[in-house]
């Protein structure tokens, strides 16, 4: 990571499984630098301007930090880069290709932004055909304003809705923070209008707060209310469904992949 210039949200987002997760092969990168040109309320990634457009050679430098770490299973997100015309489309798109060609044996999963609405751009990264599409709900809609700025929740569900049509099969894949002060039945009625764009994988986790600049915790979630959502997730169609207090949207993405095929 250091000698290739390189950004991991394990790091960034301080993410308690990284060592579990990099033991077991599996490392998120963060590519398109590591300002945010969103602030949202939840996130430790820092935000502002960035200083210039997105890094060519990204890419290619992610390529072989996959292949120097052995990965078995790379999942690649970014910030949001709202300043670029194609929200930064075009690098994931090159980021899927280059993994690919340098380490052929390595799966591929996307955690895309919103890209504002751009079909355009979406389908710029799916004709790169990664092995997952994620793109997280986060939390529910009547949260939105304070927690995601800039996005809207039909737009999420919408962008579900159009990877799953624009490849037929492809496992689409979002996820959930809870303990910002939603109710059971928000929960539950979040989880359906995402059970209704055909997605294939849910995962549900707590919100940590990151720093005390960022939103309050409301509350706790007891482990045996994660249960119960991935046992409801499960009726509603979901192939599958990570609950649990430490559970972020990249922990056991090998298996989710591997239990979204069968």
């Amino acid at each position: 990571m250091r000698t290739l210039d390189l950004h991991t949200v394990c790091e960034s987002a301080r993410c308690p499984n990284m060592g579990e997760c990099w033991e077991h092969g599996t490392a998120t990168f963060m590519i398109l630098g590591d300002i945010c040109t969103r602030a949202c309320g939840f996130c430790a990634v820092p935000s502002g301007k960035p200083l210039g457009p997105p890094a060519e050679d990204e890419p290619e430098r992610v390529a072989e930090a996959v292949a120097r770490m052995g990965l078995r299973y790379a999942v690649v997100t970014s910030v949001n880069r709202d300043d670029q015309p194609d929200g930064g489309a075009a690098i994931f798109a090159r980021t899927i290709t280059e993994i690919r060609a340098r380490v052929p044996g390595c799966k591929v999963e996307v955690l895309i932004p919103d890209f504002r609405g751009d079909w355009t751009a979406l389908g710029t990264v799916m004709a790169a055909k990664p092995d997952v599409l994620n793109h997280n709900m986060e939390t529910v809609p009547r949260l939105y304003r304070q927690v995601r700025k800039g996005a809207v929740y039909e737009r999420s569900l919408e962008l579900l809705r159009r990877a799953g049509e624009m490849i037929p099969g492809l496992p689409t894949k979002t996820g959930m923070m809870l303990g910002l002060g939603e109710t059971r039945e928000e929960v539950l009625a979040t989880m359906e209008d995402i059970a209704a764009q055909g997605t294939h994988i849910l995962t549900l986790g707590q919100y940590m707060q990151p720093t005390h600049e960022h939103l309050p915790i409301e509350r706790y979630v007891h482990p045996d209310e994660f249960a119960e959502f991935k046992r409801l997730g499960e009726t509603m169609g979901f192939k599958h469904v990570e609950a649990g207090p430490l559970v972020r949207s990249s922990y056991h993405a090998f298996e989710q992949e591997e239990a979204a095929h069968s």
